[in-house]
């Protein structure tokens, strides 16, 4: 039996593993009972799970499974269960070491979403494309509020931030209209040009693009973005990879993507150049403490000594690591308060759009702005793994429980131990 959690971490979290109509599926065709607690922020109804097959219940779930979105509070974690959810752990993150130990301390099994991936190391289950689409809806929507609170009125003013549509397909529309309004308006000539850099390539940056390029755009690479038209009225756009972000710091030796990700230690940024051609940054880069950083505070410090010069407005900081690859992320925002400003003169931050700096989008949930669309995705990409987590044969050692490749490498905790992939986090505990 499965059980689907009621998502407790944040008010703004609807967002669910496991849609109506797959549920439907799993009950009728695959005979998996199902159980779901009862939530009063989930953006699909108790009715439309009962009318699904699910058993909708008042209080927490007792299944030896129980699937979620979000982290599981370490008081909710009960002896010998399995347990189904990003638990934000492989970094070894400071916050969910005390839940991680609670799991260990219970005996209990942790598979987690990100780690479910294939043969070549792609991710299967994810929501990070959804992710990119609300986050370049909203850094849209901000860049619009940041030019109107100087004084400039463009089209971007018509986006709204992505929570405020119906769905993704609304929220396209809308981006849609702009870019047919810039195609035949323009933009004030202080805008211009409008150039937004996308730091990284993945299913985050697939997003982004897919709602950037809405608009009327001229893609270039990174090494042409001085010689960009002063007067040109498309919105451009350029795609970051690893060799335009870092370089060796032994100048003899040549960039090598491998050699990158094995020892970054012998490498160091190079971004900083950059800064000054955006208008946008879109960040959606796999970051921690190894690596080095995306854009430091000494770099905006610079870009910002003459304010009035600076052409940067928004960093759309999607990946949202505290203090990480965008070094003034300081702090996590959320759909009901998305962005402040970082003022690198001082170091302040100051909710909102108005300041000496760029505008910092950090919402770290940000597929709940469009719950329907990323629960769908998301949902049909995880529910060919439930009859097996519904058959598993918990007692039996991790090679003979049943689970299938993609499952057993996301196992982190099985039976209260650390896997053998998963054992470096013993130094975090």
């Amino acid at each position: 039996m499965i059980g689907i959690r009621h998502e407790d971490k944040s008010p703004w979290e609807t967002r669910v593993a496991l849609v109506p109509d797959d549920v439907r599926a799993l009950v009728r065709d695959q005979g998996v009972a199902i159980e779901i607690e009862k939530s009063p922020q989930r953006t699909f109804s108790g009715d439309a799970y009962t009318e699904a097959g699910a058993s909708v219940i008042d209080g927490a779930t007792t299944c030896p499974v129980i699937i979620g979105v979000k982290e599981v509070p370490e008081e909710r974690i009960e002896p010998g269960r399995t347990y189904v959810f990003f638990s934000h752990t492989i970094k070894g993150q400071p916050a969910n070491m005390g839940m991680l130990r609670r799991l260990m301390d219970m005996r209990c099994q942790l598979i987690d979403y990100e780690l479910i991936v294939d043969d070549a190391g792609r991710r299967l289950v994810f929501f990070g494309r959804h992710a990119g689409l609300a986050g370049m809806i909203d850094g849209l929507s901000l860049l619009g509020r940041r030019w109107q609170a100087e004084g400039l009125e463009t089209p971007f003013l018509d986006i709204e931030q992505a929570s405020r549509y119906a769905d993704a397909t609304a929220a396209k529309a809308a981006v849609e209209a702009v870019g047919k309004r810039i195609a035949t308006e323009g933009l004030p000539e202080p805008c211009r040009p409008l150039v937004c850099g996308f730091a990284g390539y993945g299913n985050v940056s697939i997003g982004a693009q897919e709602i950037y390029d809405l608009l009327p755009v001229e893609e270039i690479e990174p090494a042409a973005l001085e010689a960009i038209p002063a007067a040109a009225d498309v919105c451009f756009k350029t795609v970051f990879r690893e060799e335009h972000m870092v370089e060796p710091v032994t100048a003899a030796a040549g960039f090598d993507l491998s050699d990158y990700f094995a020892n970054p230690d012998r490498y160091r940024g190079r971004f900083t150049p950059y800064l000054p051609s955006l208008t946008i940054l879109v960040n959606g880069i796999y970051w921690d403490a190894r690596y080095p950083r995306l854009v430091t505070n000494e770099a905006l410090g610079d870009l910002y000594a003459e304010p009035n010069q600076a052409r940067l407005r928004v960093i759309a900081d999607i990946s949202c690591d505290i203090e990480g690859a965008i070094e003034c992320t300081v702090r996590a925002t959320d759909p009901g308060n998305p962005s402040f400003v970082y003022e690198p003169a001082t170091g302040a931050t100051i909710d909102g759009v108005e300041g000496a700096g760029p505008v910092i989008m950090a919402v770290d949930t940000l597929p709940c702005e469009l719950p329907v669309d990323a629960s769908t995705d998301f949902s049909r990409a995880f529910g060919p793994f439930v009859h097996t987590l519904a058959n598993s044969d918990w007692a039996a050692p991790l090679s003979d429980s049943g689970l299938p490749p993609e499952l057993l490498r996301a196992t982190i905790v099985y039976q209260g131990e650390l896997t053998e992939p998963y054992r470096y986090l013993r130094q975090y505990l």
